[in-house]
């Protein structure tokens, strides 16, 4: 969930059966559960402000599962118990054990966020698009943080460029550009055009 979402765990956490929306394919991230002093305390996701997360289909079948036969303010993924998932308790009992398993040293939830950031950018998304899915202030937060996953792009950046030409090119226009204050058609030299 985290890998593909982006949540912090506390969004996770204090996610609740209503804020899944399975026909659009999108969870709502309006609540985050944090452990303070030894009681979790319910309250707006950081910045304070509500957003919409895309659910990829590999998610539906298991949040599906998570939700059956809850009631709509229940929790959507809890302990074994029915209780709201408390991070050390989660990390202790689940997630490093599973990460020790799958050779994954020093491991942590909030490296999943990154996961989530890498798999955006691989898949195309812009920068205003992974701002918005992981609850950034701005884009300028987010390309402050994963700016060398957009730097990886530029290879695909350069192959769409080249594309575009060649496409271009076969109609003997190269391209269009604006100059002085209208477009102007830029066509191949070597027809004389």
């Amino acid at each position: 969930m985290l890998a593909y979402t982006g949540l912090r765990f506390g969004e996770m956490a204090g996610l609740r059966v209503r804020r899944v929306d399975f026909l659009r394919k999108r969870l709502t991230v309006a609540e985050s559960a944090t452990e303070v002093g030894g009681t979790v305390e319910y309250g707006a996701p950081r910045p304070h402000q509500q957003r919409t997360v895309p659910i990829p289909s590999v998610l539906l079948a298991p949040l599906a599962r998570r939700c059956e036969g809850k009631n709509r303010n229940d929790l959507v993924i809890t302990s074994p118990e029915g209780a709201v998932l408390r991070s050390g308790n989660f990390r202790r009992r689940v997630f490093d054990p599973a990460a020790r398993a799958a050779g994954l040293q020093d491991l942590s939830p909030h490296d999943l966020r990154h996961t989530a950031a890498s798999l955006l950018v691989a898949s195309g998304a812009n920068v205003k698009a992974v701002q918005r899915m992981l609850g950034h202030a701005s884009a300028a937060m987010t390309l402050d943080v994963y700016s060398g996953l957009f730097d990886d792009d530029l290879g695909r950046l350069a192959d769409r460029m080249d594309a575009a030409r060649d496409t271009h090119t076969s109609s003997r226009t190269v391209g269009t550009v604006w100059a002085r204050g209208s477009i102007v058609t830029i066509t191949d030299q070597s027809t004389g055009r």
